[in-house]
């Protein structure tokens, strides 16, 4: 089921191909919650149940109890201007059960971005309160307008 083209044959020897096939899989957080064995991929519209089987357990040996999958319709738009209607592409997802002692977790990626957003909230309080300090040390200076402070 590749699109690829190969050639029958090569002078020389050893006849060195390798054939890939045009599959692909990425992890997919679910919109909806699940149980902690199942885990949501998005693969190539090529793909059976049975590829995505066997390429989770031969390639990463996750032991796999039963798969699922659906194609989600891509949605279509209509240009205002001209009127062209214009489809995107559909997508397929694989729902793929482990055994119930297995469980998954989406991984955080992104986690260091909630350290990094407590410290910039902890140096603008600082600023805040330095720009403070400032106004009361010099809202009182004789001979000076109010304006003049600021």
């Amino acid at each position: 089921m590749s699109t690829r083209w190969y050639p029958i044959y090569q002078r020389g020897n050893p006849q060195l191909r390798v054939f890939l096939p045009n599959f692909w899989m990425k992890l997919v957080r679910p919109t909806e919650e699940q149980p902690k064995n199942i885990a949501t991929f998005s693969v190539s519209m090529e793909m059976t149940k049975y590829d995505v089987k066997n390429y989770l357990e031969k390639i990463y040996k996750i032991p796999v109890v039963d798969v699922r999958t659906r194609i989600e319709l891509g949605p279509t738009k209509r240009d205002q201007v001209y009127g062209h209607i214009t489809k995107d592409d559909d997508i397929k997802y694989a729902y793929v059960t482990m055994p119930r002692e297995t469980e998954f977790s989406f991984p955080d990626i992104f986690e260091k971005k909630a350290e990094t957003k407590a410290n910039d909230e902890k140096s603008l309080d600082e600023s805040k309160n330095g720009f403070k300090n400032f106004l009361e040390r010099n809202k009182k200076r004789p001979g000076t307008p109010g304006w003049y402070s600021f």
